[in-house]
Parts: structure tokens; C-alpha cells; sequence
């Protein structure tokens, strides 16, 4: 049995320049059915490959696979977008290569997989939640004459009569820890790059889940509807040692110098967090990394702030999102703006820098509120401002309320414009262009204020932190025209 993981030719969020990194989702798994000795695994990254559509269907049908995996776990890899790369490039396969089985998982497709296999004839399955116990079901029952998959907890298939079934839920892997390295000698790991400047680079993983739950969040996608709260804030974490056993690898054998860990909330553990530290410095690994986290989460690792800067910490992400601590609570964030204000402060003075994400595009936003947001947020003072749209993604609170108040067509959405970078949805006062106008005035503001832009360039921040700020001044352009609808980079 052959299983072939295809990242298709695309591009990157608007303000990340050139940008990418293996994904965590084909990693894992490859390396899963690998150990189970249940597959011959191959992954073709087109994008790092730099690959036209003709070229990596040349390859897919040289490989000739049994089965096709699509698939991804992170937004920042260009939002829902890139779900319709995913789509579209199986229903090429399925035309060079009409018995090969497609099986999509991850982002999007877990909670909304009934829909999309009734509008995507050329998809065959969908594994719902964590992929690595359900596609080794998959292929295991891919192998009997007369297979009868329909049983396979975290499973959606098709039934001999052509119904769309749903298998039993798929419980969640409790230890990470007994998962096997992810398989990275299957990646071109010498193409990889973060923000055009950073390289070699790579993305980690390093914990599922998060406690925060915010209504917006694009992790509700990424769990089985029926149980996707109690999946979602069912946190768990890889152990300090098996986190460095993989950036011990990434350094040693791959050359990796830069490291985003993208869990929503790495910083829950506080002690594994310490550890992790105390052990890199130990092994005198020398990646540098960026990690994200909940602002109380951050404050509570004040004190340790100095020896994560010390083990390499270079930049934090923390979410501001909107303007008020009642809107931060009707949002499910959990935190205060004090808070946030108190995490930027504090990473700045341990000289690790901070980005702070903004959202735009809420129901009751208008021009007012945007600009009240922005200049919180300009207050806060971030060394670095990520602004993203409100995008409602499958499953979560967000998308049920959007669909009850008719906000978009389900049935009739342009997945490549819903990237986080194109206003995709209007709000109860401005159309879908003003929020658009709204937003690409928010990150020129932003990034116009000479003081800042001369505090991060004199500061003692690493090199790396003023080649991202670089990177997303040099790509305002780009963002602008995402905004206006003009055009789409991913």
C-alpha cells in the first residue's frame, strides 16, 4: 500500500513574503503508518518544490499512490485558502489517476465533512479530528477485498448505496509522547523559509488543543462536531524532553536555525516550559524560536521570561483582538487588556519581541469601533501587528451564528478569498470593501510610526525580529490588495 501526502503549488499569507515550512500534519502521520509498518509513505511538497500543477501531477502520477492525503492544522499557512488548493488538486489525480482513494483531514474538513464530501464527488474520505489512528484503520481496511469502512471511528465515507456515513468518534490520543518523530527526511528540509529571511526553518507542533476556545478561533475546524468542545479544551502536551529530542534532530541532521512552535498555547505548562528551557541551553542547541500564547499564560512565565530569552526566544505572539475587556469576554478570550498590555511590556524588557494579532470585522463593528481598536492596540504598542478578518470557520460558535443570521452562502463560497486577509463576511455597518478599507488603513497606521519602527531597529532585539518587521512593512502592498479583493497570494 502506497500513501502519498501532496502540498499543492501556492503561496503565503500576504504579509509573510516568501514563507514556508513542512507540514506538521503530513509529518506526523507519514511517520505514524511508517512505524506501524502498515504503508510506504512519500510526501511531494510542490510549494517548497516550487512545482507547477502539470510537474507535481507528473510526479503524483509516477508514484502512482493507492491513497492520496490532503490536509493541514494550521491557519497561518494561508487560512481556509488552502482548501481549495486541496479540492482542486484531487479532482486532477482523480482524472489521471482514477482509482487512487483521496482522503482529506485537519483544518476545515473535520467539521464540515458531510458537506464536503456531498459537494466533492472526487473526495472518497474525510478523518475527522487527530488523522494518525484513523488513517491506519484506513489503510489497513484498504487492503481487504470487500472493505467495509464505514465502521472506522473518526471516519466519513461513502456507503456502497452512496450515502455519506459517519463513523463512530475517534477518542483523543492522551500521550503525544508515543507518537514517533515526525518523518521529516520525506521533505525537501533545505527549501524551507519563514518571512523571507529566516532560514533554514520549520514549523513545530509541540501540543494539541487550547483552553481558551475563543468563538473565533480556527481550531473549532480542526475537531469532530459532536464532541468538539470537550476535544477542543482537552489541552495536552509533549514532554520537554521529546520537544528537544526534535529540535536536536531538526539542528543536527537538517541545519535548522529557526523555529516557529505554532500550538495556540505552548506556554500552559509552566514547569515543562522551564525544563524545556534549561535543557536546551544544556545541550547547547542553538534554534532560535518564536512560540505563542495566552497573556495570562505569558504573565505567569514573567519570572522565567530571562531564560526563555536565554534558550533562544526571540518573539512572542499574544492575541489583543479587539478593545475592551467586554468585548474580550464576548469573544471567550479570557483574558484582560491590562493583561496583554503587562505581556508586550514584560517580553520587551526580557528583549523578546512581540507581535499582537487584531481582529476586524465583528458584528457590531464600525468605523468608530475599528478605529477605537486600533488605536488599543497602537497603545498596547506590539512590536509587530498581525490583522486578520473575521473568517467564520466550521464548527465553531462564529460560523453557527453567521449561518443563522444568513451572513454567507455556505453552498457558495469562494475558499480562495478566505484566507484571513480578505473580508469575507460584512458587518451590521459597513460592507464587505469598508472593513477592507478599514483594515489596510489599520496596518499603514501602524507601521507609519517612525518611533516605533526606530525603537525596534535600535533595540537589542536579534537580527531575525527586524528582518520580520522588514518583511511585513515590504508586503503592505500585498496586504492592501487582499483587502480590496483585488487579489489572492496563496
Amino acid at each position: 500500500m502506497k500513501v502519498l501526502f501532496v502540498t499543492p503549488p501556492m503561496g503565503s499569507w500576504a504579509t509573510h513574503g516568501d514563507h514556508k515550512a513542512p507540514n506538521q500534519y503530513y509529518a506526523q502521520i507519514a511517520a505514524y503508518l511508517r512505524e506501524k509498518e502498515v504503508a510506504d509513505v512519500q510526501v511531494i511538497d510542490a510549494k517548497a518544490l516550487s512545482m507547477s500543477s502539470d510537474q507535481m501531477l507528473a510526479e503524483i502520477k509516477k508514484s502512482n499512490p493507492d491513497l492520496c492525503v490532503f490536509g493541514d492544522l494550521l491557519h497561518s499557512t494561508g487560512g481556509l485558502s488552502v482548501i481549495w488548493h486541496f479540492n482542486e488538486t484531487a479532482k486532477k489525480i482523480k482524472g489521471i489517476l482514477p482509482d487512487t482513494k483521496i482522503l482529506m483531514g485537519g483544518l476545515w474538513y473535520s467539521a464540515y465533512c458531510k458537506e464536503t464530501l456531498a459537494q466533492n464527488p472526487k473526495i472518497d474520505f474525510i478523518a475527522m479530528g487527530e488523522g494518525e489512528l484513523t488513517i491506519t484503520d484506513v489503510v489497513k481496511a484498504l487492503k481487504e477485498k470487500d472493505p467495509d469502512l464505514t465502521k472506522i471511528p473518526g471516519l466519513v465515507s461513502r456507503a456502497k448505496d452512496g450515502t455519506v456515513q459517519i463513523g463512530p468518534h475517534r477518542n483523543l490520543i492522551l500521550d503525544l509522547d508515543e507518537l514517533p518523530m515526525p518523518a521529516y527526511d520525506l521533505f525537501p528540509m533545505e527549501k524551507y523559509v519563514g518571512h523571507t529571511y529566516w532560514k533554514p526553518f520549520a514549523e513545530l507542533l509541540t501540543s494539541r488543543g487550547c483552553p481558551g476556545a475563543c468563538t473565533f478561533c480556527y481550531q473549532w475546524s480542526l475537531y469532530d462536531e459532536r464532541n468538539a468542545k470537550q476535544d477542543y479544551i482537552s489541552w495536552r502536551g509533549k514532554s520537554h524532553e521529546k520537544i528537544l529530542d526534535e529540535m536536536d534532530l531538526l539542528e543536527k541532521k537538517y541545519g535548522v536555525k529557526v523555529v516557529v512552535i505554532q500550538d495556540d498555547a505552548f506556554n500552559v505548562d509552566k514547569e515543562n516550559v522551564k525544563k524545556f528551557c534549561e535543557m536546551k541551553i544544556a545541550r547547547g542547541n542553538k534554534i532560535k524560536w518564536v512560540c505563542l500564547g495566552r497573556a495570562d499564560d505569558w504573565l505567569d512565565h514573567k519570572e522565567i521570561m530571562p531564560l526563555m530569552y536565554e534558550a533562544g526566544l526571540f518573539m512572542g505572539l499574544v492575541g489583543i483582538e479587539v478593545e475592551s475587556d467586554e468585548q474580550l469576554a464576548k469573544q471567550g478570550k479570557g483574558v484582560t487588556l491590562s493583561q496583554i498590555k503587562e505581556t508586550v511590556k514584560a517580553l520587551r524588557e526580557a528583549n523578546i519581541s512581540s507581535v499582537g494579532t487584531v481582529l476586524i470585522g465583528l458584528e457590531e463593528d464600525d468605523e468608530a469601533t475599528i478605529k477605537k481598536r486600533f488605536e488599543v492596540a497602537n497603545d498596547v504598542d506590539p512590536d509587530i501587528m498581525a490583522l486578520d478578518y473575521v473568517t467564520p470557520v466550521p464548527g465553531s460558535p462564529l460560523w453557527r451564528e453567521a449561518l443563522e443570521k444568513n451572513w454567507f452562502d455556505p453552498n457558495n463560497i469562494d475558499l480562495k478569498q478566505w484566507d484571513f486577509h480578505h473580508p469575507v463576511i460584512p458587518t451590521k455597518h459597513l460592507t464587505i470593501e469598508q472593513v477592507g478599507r478599514l483594515g489596510s488603513w489599520c496596518m499603514r497606521e501602524f507601521y507609519s510610526r517612525p518611533e516605533r519602527i526606530f525603537r525596534i531597529m535600535e533595540s537589542k532585539y536579534d537580527d531575525l525580529v527586524k528582518l520580520c518587521v522588514k518583511d511585513f512593512m515590504s508586503n503592505l502592498a500585498k496586504f492592501e490588495k487582499a483587502s480590496a479583493g483585488e487579489e489572492s497570494f496563496v
